[in-house]
């Protein structure tokens, strides 16, 4: 491995440097890292890097966009200690959890197409009217509906709503007559979102947030560029990581 290191054009670290935009300190912060392999020293002492280590920058900064700087470290890190089933472990980690954040789109995406309103129905006069999704329930009471039937609506228990309400995701108010909850559009709304997501197997703590978006956004219709974006961000990721992947094979195989 050391003829490897030595062999073929020397590079100063200023040469790796500007070939990929970086600052001479940045490049010898990645040698202290353990990104880049150890340099040579030249007779006075300064570091003498190689066509290797300018493929190991190249394999590095190639990483960081799919898989993150932390975790790119890690695959260069083991990589040049020889610990290459530990590269390829942290690199099918990431893959995972591509997986799992394109999963929790489509779960999202499909919880609030859910939610989007009947196009049509009948109306007495033969007409047809827009539905929307408290229709069920507005009839409960004329400014909302009470705990009781809308979680028999959802088919959930009343202390199901209780313990969303107490994470967040759902927020009545308070009859001032009985002190009964009143749920209005708005919370059947956010209520539903909620279903259809624990139905997929998320946690209240992942939930909350994306219930707090739609109340931001002031309904569900803003949400889509958002939900482009999102889709966005992950297929350049998927993308990054496909690049990234040629590079550290192209590395390993210039490592012999």
């Amino acid at each position: 491995m050391g003829r490897n290191l030595q062999s073929g054009e020397r590079l100063r670290p200023v040469d790796l440097a500007r070939a990929h935009g970086l600052s001479t300190q940045a490049v010898r912060n990645y040698e202290e890292a353990g990104i880049l392999p150890a340099a040579e020293r030249t007779a006075h002492g300064y570091r003498a890097y190689t066509p290797l280590h300018a493929r190991a920058l190249g394999a590095f900064l190639a990483l960081v966009p799919g898989h993150g700087h932390r975790t790119a470290a890690s695959i260069m890190r083991a990589v040049n200690e020889g610990a290459t089933d530990e590269a390829f472990h942290l690199v099918d980690e990431s893959h995972a959890q591509l997986l799992e954040d394109r999963r929790t789109l489509r779960a999202v995406e499909n919880a609030l197409r859910d939610l989007e309103p009947d196009t049509t129905r009948s109306s007495p006069s033969g007409t047809s009217a827009r539905k929307t999704p408290s229709d069920a329930f507005a009839r409960n009471t004329p400014s909302g509906t009470f705990i009781g039937p809308l979680a028999h609506q959802l088919g959930v228990r009343s202390a199901t709503l209780r313990k969303w309400e107490r994470a967040g995701l759902v927020r009545p108010r308070r009859d001032p007559r009985t002190g009964y909850r009143v749920f209005d559009e708005a919370d059947v709304r956010d209520a539903r979102l909620a279903r259809q997501l624990r139905r997929g197997g998320y946690p209240l703590e992942q939930i909350a947030p994306l219930i707090a978006q739609v109340r931001s956004a002031g309904g569900l219709q803003p949400l889509e560029a958002a939900l482009t974006d999102w889709r966005a961000r992950l297929y350049a990721r998927g993308r990054a990581m496909l690049t990234g992947a040629a590079e550290l094979e192209a590395y390993l195989r210039a490592r012999g």
